[in-house]
């Protein structure tokens, strides 16, 4: 099993990892898919079934299919571009992806939201068809978006998650009592270990210039966050409120007026303003996802900003950590809301959060594993029920929440020697069996839960 940083830690667009990036995502494979097809296509079509038909409006999976279906993709997403193209698209009815002729694609009418049964191999599900002139359907594929932008066709899906054919890696872990038992006889950092897997199938160089990048990317939205007011789109008429708590925390310095659990303010200013630019369609990383995309550069800033002696020259060792923890709940469990609930999103965040955190305070393994354990564990159960089908209410403050309790549990770990009850690996197995168990309608739905008990028009 090997999940690279770069898997865990995806630049894009929001509102969501899943909602979006991955709509996004499958629509430029099923481009590709076409460029190799051996006839001529006339037109698309796409269907989105289970949660990306229920909160697909909410979550802007239509607006990413069609941009997706035009060519566009998250990483290199220009905002005033798409706007033109959806706008060109609306009169024109036709998409111009590159080394392809114009293809018929009438939003209204071949893009359809399916509020039946979910598709069987995922919650979040879409087929996308290419037609010939007549209409008819010449070419089709299922994509299932199974949470953090990652993709898989049907196929893929059915292969099984085991399956990795890149270059072998010299520490393989698929557990978390495989990774402390590697670190003990190997003498490793998890850090390290998990940077030898990264530079077994890259280099050192693109590796060190990836990660700048990411915390280059997740800092760039926590200023955006903390300098932009207004209100976030979708028609809740939520405000965006980072900006004012942070300009209320900076007044407050020097001026003996802040209480100790003030610290707690700055982390939920840092972890809002990443989701308050995710909710407003900003480009965002994911760790592991979208919703919950504040709480791991939250507990970077707070660290950076107010734990003495941190230093920039660790973000990579917290990076590595963290998505060594992130990759182990996304293989033996799930990071899809869709699938699993909140609990997967902003408790996977968290976990991933303390571990890195504990990683750069000077935690040996145990301690790591043990950080990540605290902060899973007292998320599990979490629902997804987002109001509306948008990524702000609850989303926004949970992540503030989220690193909260990522800090308090790594502070936890580091208070003890690293032995503890319950192991890490029972903690996501556990969350793996709770979300199976979770009634759907609270599984990023909008059906249940909050998105049904409070007024949301």
């Amino acid at each position: 099993m090997f999940l690279s940083v770069f898997d865990m830690f995806k630049i894009g667009v929001g509102p969501s990892s899943s909602h979006t990036m991955g709509p996004m995502v499958a629509a430029a494979r099923f481009l590709d898919k076409m460029r190799a097809a051996p006839f001529e296509c006339h037109g698309l079509r796409a269907s989105l079934h289970g949660s990306l038909a229920f909160t697909g409006v909410g979550h802007a999976t239509d607006r990413a299919t069609i941009l997706g279906l035009a060519g566009f993709e998250p990483d290199t997403y220009d905002a005033e571009k798409a706007e033109e193209t959806l706008a060109r698209i609306q009169v024109s009815g036709k998409v111009h992806p590159a080394n392809l002729p114009a293809l018929c694609f009438n939003p209204k009418d071949d893009l359809r939201f399916d509020f039946g049964p979910s598709l069987p191999g995922h919650a979040n599900g879409m087929i996308l068809m290419a037609t010939d002139a007549q209409g008819d359907v010449i070419l089709q594929e299922t994509y299932y978006s199974i949470g953090g932008g990652f993709v898989m066709t049907e196929a893929e899906l059915a292969a099984g998650k085991d399956k990795d054919e890149g270059a072998p890696v010299p520490y393989p872990f698929k557990s978390a009592a495989e990774m402390l038992d590697m670190a003990q006889t190997s003498g490793k950092t998890i850090a390290e270990m998990k940077k030898a897997n990264e530079i077994a199938r890259g280099c050192l160089m693109s590796f060190t210039k990836g990660a700048a990048r990411i915390w280059d990317v997740m800092n760039a939205c926590i200023e955006r966050g903390l300098t932009t007011e207004g209100t976030l789109p979708g028609g809740l008429g939520v405000k965006r409120r980072a900006k004012a708590i942070y300009d209320a925390l900076m007044a407050e310095r020097g001026m003996n007026l802040s209480a100790p659990h003030t610290i707690n303010d700055w982390m939920s200013a840092y972890a809002m303003a990443v989701n308050e630019e995710n909710a407003a369609g900003g480009q965002v990383v994911t760790a592991p996802t979208n919703g919950a995309a504040g709480v791991l550069p939250a507990v970077i800033r707070y660290w950076l900003d107010h734990v003495p002696g941190a230093t920039p020259s660790r973000i990579d060792d917290f990076l590595l950590t963290a998505a060594a923890i992130g990759g182990l709940v996304k293989y033996n469990a799930s990071i899809s809301g869709a699938e699993a609930g909140c609990q997967a999103e902003v408790g996977s965040a968290a976990a991933m959060a303390a571990a890195g955190l504990c990683a750069v305070m000077g935690g040996k393994p145990e301690q790591i594993e043990n950080a990540a354990e605290i902060a899973l564990e007292h998320h599990l159960g979490m629902t997804c029920d987002p109001v509306r089908g948008l990524v702000q209410v609850p989303c926004i403050e949970r992540n503030g929440l989220g690193a909260i309790k990522a800090v308090s549990a790594a502070s936890l770990a580091l208070r003890g020697d690293g032995t503890h009850f319950v192991p890490l690996d029972a903690v996501i197995e556990t969350m793996r069996q709770t979300g199976q168990d979770m009634h759907e309608k609270y599984k990023e739905t909008s059906l249940g839960g909050l998105a049904v008990n409070v007024p949301n028009c």
